[in-house]
């Protein structure tokens, strides 16, 4: 035989005795999930806005469709290819990074400034009007389900605090997105409305830390201690930290844009911040949201800070997490009349309390029925924000698969109701007549 005609051979035996390179195979496996993650996200995404449902809603869906509710089990072997046990972690990392970037965004993008007079009071009574009757039948009705839903290492009152919490929730992205979309951001309406619902956001993570803190905790003085070291931390991003950063902010209004150096330093401090709360026990998405509140308050830099990073982090990362929370989602689960009847208490407690305690509150400030009730609508949205919230409680121990599972479908319910909510209380003839000079007293945009 000649020479040259066993070289190839050769080359087969020594490529096949070859070591795999552990890092090149799990790579080959993560990529094929990524791509069928986005696949489902984009093509969900599309469905949700041909139905008049934003986006995310879509994306929210595809995370639970390619989870055991029907991925898993409808062609179970083929889960089991593309999102092997390996990958799963990797998922995780990628989906906490997300939500680190994502949680920094809308931190950095809420606005205190320019506040007409009385403005603020009036956003802090919708935002407690919608809090607090959201957290107390929450609360009621976790006390009653405690045991029936509830871990045997978690105690009734922090059981019940956890889904009072979650229910509070209101997703001020969305929100944002919606009033942006329909031009509504600046009339008054539109501003109370933005400004409770960060309000009521910025109350959840800090009951959420707190409840971390004291799930974690060994003892009453370990949790003391986090809930401690979590103000410090607290403090020295908002009154150190963020007069640091004044200077970009100024560079950016002058320039108009933010350069890569300056991208550098918002993004290592974000990420920094949320290694700083993952490391103190109150998760990182918490400090992701206090370095996001850090920024300099200058409209241009939100703008560009948006521009710069949005698009990334909600088209690539934040689909991940959706998926991931897919994969812990078993909705086959919520069977039999206990499920289904403790599921039933878990949404009405959430709608009635949120849409309702709303709507008066809206009502008392001097707006007209209708306003108030599309800004109960609006309000009872909880979007990506409740899923982050629960994902912590799953990743902490705090809650069972089962609840997970329905707080899943009530941040479905919600968010898919809030835009027609919205258009069945104000139809666009009447909505037309809120665009309009932002001087308008509230009795005058009575329906």
């Amino acid at each position: 035989m000649p020479l040259h005609a066993a070289a190839p051979a050769e080359a087969v035996g020594v490529l096949a005795a070859a070591p795999v390179d552990p890092n090149l195979a799990l790579t080959l496996k993560v990529l094929p999930a990524l791509v069928v993650i986005l696949i489902a996200a984009a093509v969900c995404g599309r469905l949700a806005l041909t139905v008049g449902q934003p986006r995310v809603l879509g994306e929210m869906v595809a995370g639970v469709l390619l989870g055991p509710t029907l991925f898993g089990a409808v062609w179970p072997e083929a889960q089991e290819k593309v999102f092997p046990d390996e990958v799963v972690p990797t998922l995780y990392i990628v989906s906490t990074i997300g939500l680190t970037l994502y949680m920094f965004l809308v931190g950095a993008g809420l606005d205190h400034g320019a506040q007409r007079p009385g403005e603020g009071k009036r956003a802090s009574l919708l935002a407690v009007s919608g809090i607090v009757p959201s957290l107390l039948l929450g609360f009621a009705v976790g006390a009653l389900l405690w045991g029936t839903l509830s871990r045997d290492d978690v105690g009734r009152w922090q059981f019940a605090l956890f889904v009072g919490g979650a229910l509070s929730l209101t997703a001020f992205p969305m929100l944002a997105r919606i009033l942006y979309e329909r031009g509504l951001e600046n009339t008054q309406l539109g501003r109370l409305s933005l400004l409770a619902a960060s309000i009521d956001d910025a109350a959840a993570w800090c009951l959420l830390a707190v409840l971390s803190a004291w799930h974690l905790g060994t003892g009453s003085g370990s949790a003391l201690r986090t809930i401690g070291l979590a103000a410090v931390f607290a403090a020295v991003m908002l009154l150190v930290v963020a007069r640091a950063l004044r200077p970009l902010g100024r560079e950016v209004a002058r320039t108009g844009t933010l350069s890569a150096t300056g991208l550098y330093i918002v993004v290592i401090v974000a990420l920094t911040a949320g290694w700083a709360t993952d490391w103190i026990g109150v998760y990182s998405v918490f400090g992701g949201f206090v370095a996001g509140l850090a920024m300099p308050r200058d409209r241009a830099f939100r703008e560009a800070l948006h521009s710069r990073m949005m698009g990334v982090v909600s088209t690539l990362l934040l689909p991940v997490f959706f998926a991931f929370s897919g994969l812990n989602t078993e909705l086959a689960g919520i069977t039999g009349a206990t499920m289904l009847l403790a599921f039933l208490a878990i949404m009405a407690a959430g709608f009635c309390g949120k849409y309702f305690g709303c709507a008066l509150a809206m009502r008392g400030l001097g707006f007209g029925w209708r306003d108030s009730y599309a800004v109960g609508g609006l309000m009872n949205a909880r979007g990506l924000m409740i899923l982050i919230f629960i994902n912590i409680g799953l990743a902490q121990g705090m809650i069972t698969r089962e609840l997970f599972a329905m707080l899943v479908l009530v941040a479905v319910i919600t968010t898919a109701g809030a835009v027609p909510l919205y258009r069945l209380a104000l139809p666009e003839r009447l909505e037309r007549d809120l665009v309009v000079p932002e001087a308008k007293e509230p009795a005058a945009q009575a329906a």
